[in-house]
């Protein structure tokens, strides 16, 4: 997925990875990084005496600095020594975005929904980031860890959209759900009704947009076989764009894959979650 790395990255990587050192070495850097930017933010939340959003961003260095140690073990595994900072040649995309780090700094509006959507944000830019090294290195080992770290950021990706759903249902506005009756309709639907909401996107796209939109269309009707049956959702969602109907699918099957399963069932759940993640992902590159 070429387009969805360049685009949720705003830029290509400045080069390629040349060793495995240089790898562990790029990937303690960006995750000391987001330790240290989550760790900024939550001493300008208490600064600000906001307690209950210093705590989600504490919550959020501490997962970080827990990335840290994972990559600093792997690197005295494979290599017998920490990662080395000066073997990083070149800046990796920034996976923060710092005008959204000011706005949230001077937000009286923000809220742990809002600030946990940002944080979900960058775990998409850096699984863009790992995908795309993994794609463009001629070295099969490179390519294997690359694709590994890929895998790491899109498990990072599902644990905060868990989170960022549970914030939802505590915001003001969520906390009072229409009592009226609503039509309902299963997962299977909906992913047929988002091919076909992909497919209209098609022709307002450049050729290679094109062919990865047919490639999603294609795979949501796929995926619609094994969702038959599952969730409820209300029928109006058919009616709605393709990233909207993309992110409901994502946020149903995450939270299907935590709740109490039989082996197989859930198999299925964490595939559907993981490829819906790469989807909504691409889905908003575009959007961007």
């Amino acid at each position: 997925m070429p387009l969805l790395r360049t685009m949720l990255l705003k830029a290509e990587p400045a080069g390629t990875l040349l060793s495995l050192d240089e790898l562990f070495a790029v990937a303690n850097a960006m995750e000391q990084e987001a330790a240290t930017k989550y760790g900024e933010l939550a001493d300008e939340m208490r600064r600000q005496e906001r307690g209950e959003l210093a705590a989600v961003f504490t919550d959020l260095a501490a997962a970080e600095r827990e990335h840290v140690d994972s990559v600093q073990r792997w690197s005295h595994s494979r290599r017998g020594k920490l990662p080395d900072p000066s073997l990083v040649r070149w800046e990796a995309p920034k996976t923060f975005d710092s005008d959204a780090i000011a706005e949230i700094k001077a937000s009286k509006l923000l809220t742990p929904y809002r600030a946990l959507a940002m944080a979900v944000r960058n775990e998409e830019r850096a699984f863009a980031f790992w995908s795309y090294l993994a794609a463009f290195t001629d070295d099969p080992e490179i390519k294997t860890a690359a694709e590994a770290m890929a895998s790491e950021e899109l498990g990072h990706v599902a644990i905060l959209r868990k989170a960022r759903r549970r914030a939802y249902r505590e915001e003001p506005d969520a906390a009072h759900p229409s009592k009226a009756p609503v039509e309902r309709i299963d997962a299977g639907i909906l992913e047929r009704r988002l091919a076909d909401r992909l497919l209209q996107l098609e022709g307002a796209l450049d050729p290679v947009q094109a062919a990865r939109i047919r490639e999603l269309a294609n795979e949501a009707q796929s995926m619609s076989g094994q969702a038959d049956g599952y969730g409820r959702f209300p029928a109006s969602l058919e009616q709605r764009d393709a990233e909207t109907i993309a992110e409901a699918l994502t946020d149903a099957y995450l939270e299907g894959a935590e709740a109490p399963s039989n082996a197989a069932h859930l198999e299925t759940l964490q595939t559907l979650a993981g490829r819906s993640i790469a989807r909504l992902a691409w889905l908003r590159s575009l959007s961007a």
